[in-house]
């Protein structure tokens, strides 16, 4: 029985108010008004007054317009038939297709139960060298990328999207220009990977509602695939327009701001997304890659900040590459022994040498004078941003190992490096 109210007490922007009773928070409301029908969400509970997010907006709605209370929280279709397709944060087709109706399945459940997570300790290889060689991603593991606004991280999604080994991507577009949601969709269309691809967009012109729900949805659908044994990878960009959701909301409630506006429970709000990431013992697995911009280039931000405390690493990306400082990938020591004997070696003396060639430009800058050691370590430097930092470089892992040995060769005799002497023997390339 669906119950209908004729009255509303008060418009708040995009917020009404009903009297009303047997109402939860989270249900769904349908609003009649001169503009036609428009979902709305319960977000606030006091006594008998119901508060309101309404997804079209406050514009055209009266105090006379019916409210009718659908009984049930905000779900979505889950089949096979998801695939290829494009809605929008709540869950209506934006790719001109047939509407979902079938299985519906409720968003925004809890997190999986840790008696049925293992471990995480498979790969997940994606062409990139800073990824797979310096910082590998692990399965069902949560990962943001660091970003200031303008670095071209939409574009490392989109690549990671294509090359990633897995068989389910799901992209959340969150607060998305309209010209990002066609790069995305163009790109993945002709890597042939959009077949294997779900997308859930919010653009900036959509109601800043359905910017909260992007992520709920993706993961609800992310977990089904999950349970039916596949490896699942999540690309949330960007979450930063969903803390500012948030915080709009928050606002719009009247309730006490905490840190520069954010409300009091962005770290659970974070977290609760986050702690989707999963292996399932007897099924598949959900990772999920999260892009948070940071105003300013600012890390101590409210929301780079709390997301460091929840997260596994961070990828942090810097003048168009992927710093082999800022970035960090704390489960990378479960899978990089079990590749190839050289792994953790070279990932470790490049990375030393790459330290020593930054030491070695301030000098420079400083007008000292430059020994033989530094004209190496300028040479090797300059090769490295180039042949591995530089992110159109798409290249498998084994390759990168040997890329990274001809690139110590090319600089520098065996004994410079500081590796073992056995690897040396082993990888060293006959011809240097």
């Amino acid at each position: 029985m669906k119950k209908v109210y004729s009255k509303i007490e008060s418009i708040t922007g995009n917020v009404i108010t009903v009297r009303a009773t047997d109402v939860r928070y989270g249900d769904l409301a349908e609003i009649d008004t001169t503009f036609g029908t428009s979902l709305a969400e319960v977000i606030r509970l006091q006594d008998d007054l119901v508060s309101l997010q309404v997804f079209a907006g406050g514009r055209g709605i009266s105090t006379g317009d019916t409210v009718r209370f659908l009984g049930h929280p905000m779900r979505v279709s889950f089949s096979e038939n998801l695939m290829g397709r494009v809605f929008t944060g709540s869950g209506a087709p934006r790719d001109k297709g047939p509407e979902m109706k079938e299985n519906l399945i409720p968003i925004g459940g809890p997190s999986v139960n840790p008696s049925k997570r293992i471990i995480p300790r498979r790969m997940i290889r994606t062409g990139i060298p800073m990824i797979d060689l310096f910082n590998t991603l692990v399965v069902s593991q949560k990962l943001p990328i660091f970003s200031v606004s303008g670095e071209p991280y939409n574009e490392l999604l989109a690549r990671i999207a294509m090359q990633a080994e897995v068989d389910v991507i799901i992209l959340g577009g969150m607060g998305l220009k309209y010209d990002d949601y066609l790069y995305f969709k163009d790109t993945l269309e002709e890597g042939g990977a959009l077949s294997r691809t779900v997308m859930f967009v919010h653009t900036a012109a959509d109601p800043v509602v359905e910017c909260l729900m992007v992520p709920d949805i993706s993961l609800a659908v992310a977990e089904q695939f999950a349970l039916q044994g596949k490896d699942v990878l999540v690309l949330l960009t960007d979450m930063t327009n969903f803390a500012d959701a948030m915080k709009e909301i928050a606002i719009t409630q009247e309730q006490v701001p905490s840190n520069r506006g954010y409300p009091g429970d962005l770290y659970s709000q974070l977290a609760a997304r986050y702690e989707k990431a999963v292996d399932f013992d007897t099924a598949g697995s959900i990772t999920i890659l999260g892009v948070t911009t940071m105003p300013g280039d600012d890390v101590t931000h409210p929301v780079p900040d709390n997301t460091g405390y929840i997260t596994e690493g961070q990828y942090y990306l810097k003048n168009g590459r992927i710093e082999p400082f800022g970035s960090l990938s704390r489960l990378k020591q479960q899978v990089n022994g079990k590749t190839r004997p050289d792994h953790r070696a070279l990932m470790d003396g490049m990375i030393k040498l790459y330290a020593a060639y930054k030491d070695t430009l301030e000098k420079k800058a400083m007008g000292f004078m430059m020994s033989d050691w530094d004209s190496k370590l300028l040479k090797y430097g300059e090769l490295f941003e180039k042949e591995m930092m530089d992110l159109s470089v798409n290249i498998p892992l084994e390759r990168a190992l040997d890329l990274g040995w001809e690139i110590l060769a090319s600089c520098f005799s065996p004994e410079e490096t500081g590796l073992r002497t056995e690897l040396i023997n082993t990888y060293w390339p006959k011809k240097a």
